[in-house]
């Protein structure tokens, strides 16, 4: 199947990644390239393609491979990778890039809320150390004086800016924003159409009634054309005869051509909107969220409760008794210890809001504490010392087997300005 591959995009990494393999006097190339854009625009794919058109040799690192339980092993592991892909150099005599996916998914910071951990802090320091000094890139543990061969690293990712920022400084990344425009996006939507014979006429009208989807949209209506062809063959087998008919079979099930006119296109597409439309109006997170920074009590809600509600049973619970004008109340499990906050930890709330800068918390039980695995709380009111005194008291209480650690965050830079303990469990 003959992909399209655009112009752009190979001019751009061709450029970079034959740059890297030249000697240029007196010129500072950068190691790094950070190809970014939105999600489901094929940025990885194009990439592929142009490592197929240039006979490049690839090493992958996944964004999910740059965290790890054990401190120091991403950074351990991107060294051993780009060593990997310099002796691929020298043994096949091809280039080779490393290649790591969805950096901003394992080393970016989202919100005041995502956990910077040692790791990040190992994977950021590692890649600018080898984009400094690419050729002397050395394991831990052992040390080789021989220079390796300067290795290019692409980078993709949906948001760099959420990446340590001397990271991606001119010196060392050079940024390829991604956005296909209507001739890249006509060519790459006829190239997934291309076995199925839709005329190009059919590929610019489907591409223009839906102009603010991501190229993924259409290989996801592509795919839902073979529903109704695999919801007969179900029901044609059997439900309980599926698995014996599509596993370990030596005859299997094979389609007839789908019905790939644009009518049917269009029908499936305007579908697919409707499940994202639904998607967004429902936002249940804000609906969870919502009922959390409330202290978790559904009551609170301006919808009424959301979750199942669970009362205590009736016969449980005293009644006042009768002429007594007061009514008896019953510690809850999860009243704050101490009732209120330290003077000191309220001068610490009023000196981080002051200073424009946001609040969160951290938890962590006493065995995960040893380890320094923290997790995030719910978010904490920004706006006043009050508010955001009279919640954090909550999460106090809610947490009040648990340390807690209150971090205030630069809402610019996304970075850490204060991190303390300001409780620990009592023994």
């Amino acid at each position: 199947m003959a992909y399209y591959l655009s112009p752009r995009f190979l001019d751009k990494l061709a450029v970079h990644i034959t740059k890297n393999y030249l000697k240029l006097p007196q010129v500072k190339i950068p190691l790094l390239l950070g190809v970014h854009g939105r999600k489901g625009e094929g940025k990885t794919f194009q990439c592929e393609l142009v490592y197929d058109r240039m006979g490049i040799e690839v090493v992958h690192i996944s964004g999910g491979e740059l965290e790890s339980p054990d401190a120091g092993d991403p950074a351990r592991l991107i060294r051993l990778r780009y060593r990997e892909a310099a002796e691929l150099v020298r043994v096949r005599g091809k280039m080779a890039v490393l290649m790591i996916n969805d950096i901003d998914a394992g080393a970016g910071r989202f919100d005041a809320l995502t956990q910077y951990t040692v790791n990040t802090q190992l994977v950021n320091n590692t890649l600018m150390n080898i984009a400094d000094n690419p050729t002397n890139v050395q394991l831990p543990g052992s040390y080789d004086e021989n220079e390796i061969q300067r290795v290019p690293i692409i980078m993709t990712g949906n948001d760099l800016s959420t990446l340590y920022a001397p990271l991606i400084r001119d010196g060392r990344m050079d940024k390829f924003y991604w956005q296909p425009d209507r001739s890249d996006r006509i060519g790459i939507v006829g190239g997934i159409f291309a076995p199925d014979g839709l005329s190009s006429q059919d590929v610019t009208r489907l591409v223009d009634t839906f102009p603010t989807q991501a190229i993924d949209f259409f290989g996801a209506v592509r795919a839902q054309i073979y529903n109704e062809q695999i919801r007969d063959f179900i029901y044609d087998v059997g439900l309980e005869n599926v698995s014996r008919s599509v596993v370990n079979t030596t005859t299997p099930p094979s389609f007839r051509q789908p019905d790939f006119s644009l009518s049917h296109l269009l029908e499936v597409g305007h579908r697919l909107v409707g499940e994202q439309r639904r998607v967004n109006d429902m936002r249940l997170a804000n609906e969870y969220n919502r009922v959390l920074s409330q202290g978790g009590h559904p009551s609170n809600s301006d919808s009424g409760p959301f979750y199942r509600a669970y009362q205590p049973d009736e016969s449980t619970t005293s009644a006042p008794p009768s002429g007594n004008s007061e009514t008896p109340t019953s510690p809850t499990p999860h009243s704050p210890t101490p009732s209120t906050l330290s003077p000191e930890v309220r001068d610490q709330i009023d000196a981080i809001l002051s200073q424009g800068y946001r609040l969160g918390i951290e938890h962590v039980d006493q065995r995960r504490f040893q380890t320094n695995a923290w997790r995030s709380g719910p978010p904490l009111p920004n706006e006043t010392v009050a508010t955001a005194s009279a919640a954090l008291e909550r999460c106090l209480g809610d947490y009040a087997h648990d340390y807690v650690r209150l971090i205030g965050i630069d809402p610019t830079t996304k970075q850490r300005v204060m991190e303390k303990i300001i409780q620990r469990p009592q023994r």
